[in-house]
């Protein structure tokens, strides 16, 4: 479905506040763009990440042609890298197609190589997060680029590392089935959390849906969902480890 709105330029980025110990930077290969929080600028750390990720992807999908196409779950072999197997295994638990998780495993692969040399590290890739960080934080929720964020999601220290992941019917260019102005997801793992809000979002089509991706949210929780928010025009809904507060 066509989306209402689509901000190349990202300009919801020049909200990010870095700490005074911190740098912010960014990071783009074809279509996966990157951006990235931490200690220092790790540009070209963060560059031969990305290349990493995205050729155990490329190669896969070169022989596994489906693994890009389905909007399914499809089955790989035992012996695929794990950034397949743990895409495969986050869409078989949400009934969606693997790339459904591709954002969030991009950005949890980044994050996790970057964590090696830095303290703090925040990737954001296309509303797609995975935080690692010692101190408290507030991610902003952007449900209405043209008003900005109004609403954020508050995290303690203890919270990390965690993902935070959306979806829209009306923002971006990613494939959604739904219409709803946005569903964000809480989880510790960014390929489940990216697959979930991909599947939650796909069931919003009316404010009248709220209450149902609220129960289909909890049903996820078992599988490892922590928390949604979900807003549909003027009708919101949230469950779980969900903390919000006026930015």
């Amino acid at each position: 479905m066509k989306k209402h709105y689509s901000d190349h330029n990202r300009a919801y980025r020049k909200t990010v506040k870095p700490a005074k110990s911190e740098t912010s930077f960014q990071v783009v290969v074809a279509q996966t763009d990157l951006f990235i929080v931490a200690d220092k600028d790790f540009s070209s750390e963060a560059l031969q990440a990305v290349h990493e990720a995205r050729a155990l992807l490329q190669s896969y999908i070169l022989l596994h042609p489906e693994f890009a196409e389905s909007l399914v779950p499809v089955e790989v072999e035992k012996d695929a890298s794990e950034i397949i197997r743990r895409m495969a295994d986050s869409s078989a638990l949400c009934n969606v197609g693997p790339m459904a998780a591709v954002a969030g495993a991009v950005a949890q692969f980044t994050a996790e190589k970057l964590a090696k040399q830095s303290k703090e590290v925040l990737v954001e890739n296309g509303g797609d997060t995975y935080l690692i960080s010692s101190s408290p934080r507030t991610v902003g929720l952007l449900s209405d680029p043209e008003s900005g964020t109004k609403v954020g999601l508050k995290l303690e220290a203890e919270d990390f590392p965690v993902s935070i992941c959306s979806s829209s019917g009306k923002i971006g260019h990613s494939l959604s089935l739904g219409c709803g102005d946005l569903v964000t997801v809480r989880a510790k793992d960014a390929r489940f959390a990216d697959a979930a809000a991909t599947a939650l979002a796909n069931l919003l089509k009316s404010p009248q849906d709220v209450p149902l991706v609220i129960e289909k949210a909890r049903q996820l929780s078992e599988s490892g969902l922590d928390g949604i928010f979900v807003q549909f025009d003027s009708k919101i809904g949230a469950w779980g480890k969900i903390e919000l507060v006026s930015l």
